[in-house]
């Protein structure tokens, strides 16, 4: 049975029993995403979904200051005790600025085709500076528009493209549509933010899931993420791009309970 809360002004939704784990989705995204997959945790953990500010049910709770600093701490308090953060794309970075600014409620991290630093720069691989750049032009002339190009482009590679884009329209259209300012705000973390310094000082048990298709996060950056904090375990699905839960679900869903069993203490 799911049931809503509301902490610090946001709407979080839970289900299910067990440890807590709580799903951040993506830019441009709400937790509707995660509607197929929770169920395939939600038997054996308490699974909460949280919609970034700004987003979904939470489309009217906006930081004066959008940053992944103060994402994390709007979101701190609606956080169950001893719970793992899972992030999925921009939402694996708050999940990693949680973890090191509230370790006193973040036990475990999981993040799922994420990256401490996104946009490409000096050597390190990741998205083009010049696609983030048309994408925050196109922004302000056509939000559907620039949604379903991101889209596309998250499901590149994959064997499944089209089913995965049509299932993560489907699962976000029943929720408001995000706040044009924390779209825009959003979008520009993903060109600015860079926790490349700090992931070496999370101490929590850490699960790093990739698709080894996946083009925001290129797979030339997962040596370069793990080398900044060697103490996580990182994971790759040979044939996912970036959505690996909505591509490969039952094979992200068993890759989260074995790392739930074998290393966070309940």
């Amino acid at each position: 049975m799911q049931h809503s809360t509301q902490n610090n002004g946001l709407v979080t939704r839970s289900h299910g029993t067990g440890k807590d784990l709580v799903f951040l989705h993506g830019w441009g995204m709400n937790s509707g995403v995660f509607t197929e997959f929770s169920p395939l945790l939600s038997e054996e953990f308490t699974v909460t979904v949280v919609d970034l500010p700004g987003f979904g049910n939470n489309r009217n709770v906006v930081p004066d200051k959008y940053s992944v600093a103060s994402l994390a701490e709007m979101i701190r308090p609606a956080l169950p005790d001893n719970c793992v953060v899972a992030g999925w794309s921009l939402g694996g970075l708050v999940a990693q600025q949680l973890a090191l600014s509230a370790p006193d409620k973040v036990t475990g991290l999981i993040t799922i085709a994420s990256s401490p630093r996104f946009v490409s720069a000096n050597g390190w691989p990741g998205i083009d500076p010049a696609i983030l750049s048309q994408f925050q032009k196109e922004l302000g002339e056509n939000f559907q528009k620039t949604l379903d190009r991101f889209l596309s482009i998250q499901a590149m590679g994959s064997e499944t493209a089209r089913q995965d884009v049509k299932k993560i329209k489907s699962s976000v259209t029943t929720y408001p549509d995000p706040s044009p300012d924390a779209l825009a705000a959003a979008l520009q973390l993903l060109s600015d933010e860079d926790l490349r310094p700090v992931i070496g000082q999370i101490r929590q048990p850490t699960l790093r899931i990739f698709g080894r298709l996946d083009s925001l996060v290129p797979k030339t950056a997962i040596d370069n993420i793990c080398q900044l904090q060697p103490q996580s375990d990182a994971v790759v699905l040979s044939k996912a791009s970036h959505a690996p839960f909505i591509s490969h679900p039952q094979q992200t869903a068993g890759i989260i309970q074995r790392f739930m069993a074998t290393r966070v203490q309940n």
